[in-house]
């Protein structure tokens, strides 16, 4: 019998099987993590553009004949698209057709959604359905709020081709000392020189009166708009609370935890337990 006192994360993510004898030296040469030697049977990856830009965070299930290629936040279309393209003849390597996985994972609000280990059913599979009914899920509304409470990055939001996963606070999910991989170049770099131009934060406004005309995502160091600190990327908005992420200059977080929005006037930023930053 479940504890009724935990809570999880249930969603619906594509997913593609990758197969072939080549299939984890491919995506060890296209990932942030070490593919090739973790004994993970779960392992949680960036893959990025030649920039070092994330463009999708995954989940790479390690079964005993395949990989399965879970998308948590990314395209999809555009992620198998790339990879036929740079399969080479000689690899032994195919990707399947992509369909839909459940994935489920307990949650807690001090605990990084890194730390426990998620299961996955298919929609399918029998034992899904009295699984999960077991369970307390967190609603729609719930998870969403959860999830800007650990700056978990979305596609268009925070994945909008310009951060990296360093100034996303995935740094964990780098293995620096593996070699080659798309990005990498980039990485070594800004890690070497400790660069990071920006950090991802979690924001909170207090306001009563917003002035919701404005389309002006900045945040700037006061009411006067003397100097823009950073941009709003996501907005979560409930009956009780206005909060969501922003990425804001690295050179401004000493300046205090209070800056100024045009739409949500003065508001408070802090880092979120599932960020790791240089």
């Amino acid at each position: 019998m479940q504890d009724i006192k935990k809570k999880f994360w249930l969603e619906k993510f594509d997913c593609f099987s990758i197969t072939g004898k080549d299939a984890r030296k491919f995506l060890n040469g296209i990932t942030t993590n070490n593919i090739l030697n973790s004994e993970n049977k779960v392992i949680k990856t960036c893959w990025l553009n030649p920039n070092g830009v994330l463009r999708a965070l995954v989940e790479i299930i390690v079964l005993e004949k395949n990989l399965e290629f879970i998308i948590l936040a990314g395209n999809t279309d555009e992620i198998i698209d790339n990879f036929n393209q740079i399969i080479f003849p000689a690899d032994d390597v195919l990707l399947s057709e992509p369909f839909s996985i459940n994935r489920i994972q307990e949650i807690d609000e001090s605990s990084s959604w890194r730390t426990y280990l998620p299961i996955f059913f298919k929609t399918e599979d029998k034992e899904f359905k009295i699984y999960k009914n077991k369970l307390k899920i967190l609603n729609a509304n719930d998870l969403k709020l959860w999830k800007i409470n650990q700056a978990i990055p979305s596609l268009e939001m925070e994945i909008n081709g310009k951060n990296n996963p360093l100034e996303l606070g995935l740094k964990d999910l780098i293995d620096f000392n593996k070699g080659c991989y798309l990005g990498q170049e980039t990485m070594s770099k800004i890690k070497n020189v400790s660069s990071l131009k920006q950090e991802i934060r979690i924001w909170e406004s207090f306001e009563s009166n917003l002035n919701l005309e404005v389309e002006d995502k900045n945040l700037y160091i006061n009411s006067a708009k003397d100097i823009s600190v950073g941009k709003i990327t996501s907005i979560f908005k409930s009956d009780s609370q206005i909060k969501g992420l922003a990425m804001i200059k690295r050179k401004y977080l000493e300046e205090g935890s209070y800056f100024f929005s045009e739409i949500f006037g003065k508001i408070i930023i802090n880092k979120s337990v599932g960020s790791i930053f240089l």
